[in-house]
């Protein structure tokens, strides 16, 4: 595949399908309608932070980032479903945003007024979180309104920065209006969205330059915009956008310098990075925000789109089967501000972290409401990101999640791929390829990196493909009612962490040892109440060195499969109960170095759980010998 500079935009590796394109199926679409009867669905009838009063709607409540954060997840989530009651909830937004365009192309309320304070129109975030939302309405639907809105806007934007140029939160996110400049401009060849775009970069912080020479290696103890938790979420997508302006290898290998340092100095044991607020160290109690779990998502999407390297999907994967579901209710009705890999307790209590006492709780709005509003978009981009086309003629698997999709591939030939798995709770996928016509073009297959035998059989033939930056390479004529199966062994494996403690990995999925829940009411409502929620099981086990792993598949996939009860899959190995492993600050302390069981412990088999299917759980485990 080769890449070409695009007059002065670099290309990028894949080209992502316009939303719609992908529709989820199987336990992916239940989570949609899961999420869809919940929390997404309703939060504008019980939610006045966005509610009809909201300033994006035209009233004089909140109008900075909650109205265009909660429509950036709800508008892919009814276009996907084909849902008539979310998209009659969207179009309000919509029409009002459209005809909030003043002469000189600024939109959106005359007022900014957030929840902290009250800043004039040139509070700039919002309005970049809004662009976001336009692009994919323009693709879900072809508006032909949004286009030229745009093109306005940013003439606009063009002269305004000049003399009120980015700074705080729209500073850090800079990126994220540079996708939407790229997008108009891959849409329209107009070359002064270049040049706003590079003057967007020069006010943006360089990214880059922190993640190359990383200088935050301890646990942060202060405010700043480079450490806090969303921002460094949404910053590591930042020099793979720069690249695309400036060719700049030193802004590609930022990202995985990036990378790297914040998994070696924060990382967890859920594919994220600790913050509860701001950079906060690995120890496995520190908590990480919901909007960051989502954001990093997001960024993951785009650095597969931008770079196309394996990698990231397996980043993307990790997130979104572990991280994203564990810290929502079951029923998409509360939610927490931060998680903890090793969760022993929710309650409102003072831990180490710069958030309140609420922070772990799960409710309408525990600790700070920008995750009620953000916390939407998760499962629905993953979705538009499942597959991705290239840009000679084919298709790219980038997750083996359940779906369909309909897209054009060779000459424009129109194509229809239905993925039939269970993935990530199976290892088998089956792909139909139903073609009107014969048709030759590349199917790129993403290889995880935790996978060392993949396999792969096209009409029962094995095949012998290429794989390069972490994509097999499959390319033939393929034929009406060819099918693709791919096989993805699963072991297990464990991650050594701190302390000489281990997380046990199975494929994607992190596995935790799940803690008997007793959900207490603290906070009554309508609906989407507040809980504290309490163990009612022992949790301070050590794993035995050595032991076996026994899987046990369940029959059948639950219409809910993140909740303990319906897990479709456990491991069995064998554990003893400690003596020496306490409660610090209301959180679990460290896993001790020198694990010592009682007195005459029995080894006992204990029963492990994907990550995600726990809201209390021990994700990182001492080892005992």
């Amino acid at each position: 595949m080769t890449k070409t500079t695009y007059r002065g935009l670099k290309e990028t590796v894949f080209k992502a399908l316009p939303l719609g394109s992908i529709k989820p199926a199987g336990w992916l679409r239940n989570q949609l309608e899961i999420q869809a009867n919940g929390f997404t669905g309703h939060l504008d009838e019980h939610w006045e932070d966005v509610g009809p009063n909201n300033g994006w709607l035209g009233g004089d409540g909140d109008s900075w980032e909650r109205g265009p954060y909660y429509l950036d997840g709800l508008l892919p989530l009814a276009y996907l479903l084909e849902d008539e009651r979310l998209i009659e909830k969207v179009a309000p937004w919509i029409e009002w945003t459209i005809s909030s365009q003043r002469a000189d192309g600024s939109f959106g309320p005359t007022y900014v007024k957030t929840v902290n304070t009250e800043v004039g129109n040139h509070d700039w975030w919002q309005d970049f979180i809004m662009l976001k939302v336009l692009t994919q309405y323009e693709e879900a639907t072809k508006d032909e309104r949004i286009i030229p809105f745009m093109m306005k806007y940013f003439s606009f934007l063009k002269k305004a920065l000049v003399d009120l140029p980015l700074r705080e939160w729209h500073e850090a996110r800079g990126a994220d209006l540079l996708l939407s400049i790229h997008w108009l401009y891959e849409r329209t060849l107009n070359s002064e969205l270049l040049d706003l775009a590079r003057l967007v970069q020069k006010q943006t912080i360089d990214w880059s330059r922190i993640f190359t020479k990383f200088p935050y290696w301890r646990k942060q103890t202060e405010w700043n915009h480079r450490t806090h938790v969303v921002n460094v979420a949404m910053g590591i997508k930042t020099p793979a956008v720069f690249y695309r302006q400036t060719g700049d290898e030193g802004d590609k290998e930022a990202v995985y310098r990036g990378i790297q340092s914040l998994m070696t100095y924060h990382g967890q044991a859920h594919g994220m990075f600790s913050g509860d607020e701001w950079l906060s160290g690995t120890h496995p109690s520190q908590g990480v925000e919901l909007c960051a779990v989502v954001e990093y998502m997001f960024s993951m999407e785009n650095l597969t789109r931008i770079l196309g390297d394996g990698m990231f999907g397996d980043i993307l994967e990790k997130v979104a089967f572990n991280a994203l579901p564990a810290t929502i209710s079951p029923e998409w009705d509360s939610h927490q501000y931060d998680q903890q890999v090793n969760q022993v307790i929710c309650n409102l209590a003072k831990r180490p972290w710069s958030n309140g006492p609420d922070a772990n709780m799960f409710g309408l709005e525990p600790n700070f409401g920008c995750c009620t509003a953000n916390m939407h978009q998760g499962w629905p981009k993953f979705t538009s990101s499942l597959w991705m086309a290239t840009h000679d003629g084919g298709l790219a698997a980038v997750s083996y999640a359940p779906c369909s999709l309909q897209a054009t591939v060779a000459d424009g030939k129109n194509i229809e791929l239905v993925v039939k798995s269970d993935y990530p709770f199976r290892d088998q996928v089956t792909i139909e390829v139903n073609l009107k016509e014969n048709a030759t073009f590349p199917l790129l297959l993403r290889v995880p990196g935790w996978c060392s035998e993949m396999k792969v059989c096209v009409n029962g033939e094995v095949q012998h493909v290429q794989i390069d930056n972490g994509y097999a390479r499959l390319v033939r004529e393929w034929n009406p009612g060819d099918e693709v199966k791919i096989m993805l062994p699963m072991q297990v494996h464990l991650e050594e962490r701190n302390n000489y403690a281990v997380s046990v990995n199975r494929g994607p999925l992190l596995y935790a040892l799940p803690i008997g829940e007793n959900w207490v009411r603290v906070h009554e409502r309508e609906r989407f109440h507040d809980w504290e929620v309490y163990p009612t099981s022992a949790w301070r086990y050590a794993l035995i060195n050595g032991a076996d792993f026994e899987v046990e598949e369940m029959e059948e996939i639950h219409y809910q499969p993140f909740k303990t009860e319906h897990t479709p899959i456990k491991l069995m190995t064998k554990g003893k109960l400690l003596s020496n492993w306490m409660m610090k600050k209301n959180s679990a302390a460290a896993p001790p170095k020198d694990p010592k069981p009682y007195e005459n412990a029995p080894i006992e088999m204990i029963e492990l759980v994907p990550y995600g299917c726990a809201r209390l759980r021990i994700g990182e485990f001492p080892m005992l010998e």
